[in-house]
């Protein structure tokens, strides 16, 4: 399937090294709509959703597309913040159960059109491909979180290098210039904008730059000055009640935001090193060694470039391994699609998409 012509993207969840983290709970709240897919691979989920999002983007309702990690060209969801109305394959990995049964949740199950006959019939190959899918990705978490190891310990060497009462200035002067006054209460929300894929680490650039004209990058090969900048930037933009999206590293999600975004004000900060660049026009680039002691990083520069290259190395054996089980997926899939009662599911799908067109023409009318 072609990649969906979105200007919004996110993923909806990442391989980490301590396993698949996705930030499903922040994806919408009580007085959404929300519709929940359940059912197997391949059996039509994520044509649905580009199609709900292609008749709604015919109508000019801006969505955001929740695309997947383990095939970008994939959905895995799409919102439309205006509706308060959203769509998501809510199975493994990114398990999404009812909270509000009918209220605010409703179950799309296709797999009620699958023959289960014929999946029993294949219950052998069904069964080794998922475990031999499922024993891929933890091999390519077993490299991740060597790359990430390999990475912290840079971090730590630049921890120590950093002068931190100079980042905190820096922090102060960019948010009073860009945060002004309070604005009340401050939303958050946890989105990943890059993931390691069969394609290798992305970095969904092109959401940033649609959601925020103003960019902040801060080039930055340690990730330590960076992510203290970024933290600070996130404490004021909540003490300012900027509505804000935070994107942590997947490498290493629980170590602070890698980019923030704050599409209300318009400005967003990205963090540039070898491993992602952001090699295109920006408001403003921060080079993270003007807040280092400079001679003492110079006498660590042959230990982590070491690190750097080593990581490298590792990153492209976690993407080759993401690659391998991408290739068995679409084996799972093959059982599912011939499986399948296509007429049955399209049906359901075009009720669905109906429910879309709908709302967004109710909302026209407004």
């Amino acid at each position: 399937m072609a990649a969906i012509n979105a200007p919004v993207k996110f993923f909806l969840g990442a391989n980490t090294p301590n396993g698949f983290v996705g930030f499903t709970d922040d994806l919408y709240d009580v007085g959404w709509q929300a519709y929940l897919i359940k059912s197997g691979p391949g059996t039509g989920k994520s044509t649905l959703m580009k199609r709900v999002y292609e008749r709604l983007a015919e109508l000019s309702i801006e969505g955001e597309a929740i695309c997947c990690s383990s095939d970008p060209s994939s959905l895995d969801g799409v919102r439309f913040p205006q509706l308060k109305l959203c769509i998501f394959d809510a199975t493994a990995p990114h398990v999404i159960e009812p909270r509000y049964w009918g209220a605010v949740e409703q179950l799309v199950p296709l797999s009620v059109c699958m023959d289960e006959t014929a999946l029993r019939g294949k219950a052998n190959e069904i069964v080794d491909a998922t475990e031999q899918n499922r024993a891929l990705h933890a091999r390519c978490r077993k490299y991740l979180h060597a790359v990430s190891s390999l990475l912290r310990e840079n971090r730590r060497i630049g921890e120590g290098l950093v002068d931190v009462d100079k980042v905190r200035r820096m922090a102060q002067r960019i948010a009073t210039q860009e945060f002004g006054e309070n604005r009340g209460r401050a939303t958050v929300s946890r989105r990943f904008l890059s993931a390691v894929t069969p394609e290798g680490l992305i970095t969904l650039y092109e959401t940033l730059q649609t959601l925020c004209p103003r960019i902040y990058t801060i080039e930055d090969e340690q990730g330590a000055a960076s992510r203290l900048l970024l933290a600070e930037l996130l404490r004021h933009a909540q003490a300012a009640g900027i509505e804000t999206i935070v994107c942590p590293c997947p490498l290493a999600p629980e170590e602070g935001p890698e980019h923030l975004l704050f599409p209300t004000v318009g400005v967003g900060f990205t963090t540039s090193n070898t491993f992602h660049k952001a090699d295109f026009p920006v408001y403003r680039r921060i080079h993270a060694t003007r807040f280092m002691d400079a001679e003492a990083l110079r006498g660590t520069r042959q230990r982590q470039a070491f690190n750097r290259r080593a990581a490298g190395e590792l990153l492209e054996q976690a993407r080759t391994l993401a690659a391998e089980a991408k290739t068995v997926h679409d084996t799972m899939e093959s059982y599912s699609i011939a499986a399948m009662d296509w007429e049955q599911a399209a049906a359901m799908g075009e009720a669905i998409v109906q429910v879309f067109v709908d709302a967004a023409r109710n909302y026209r009318r407004e």
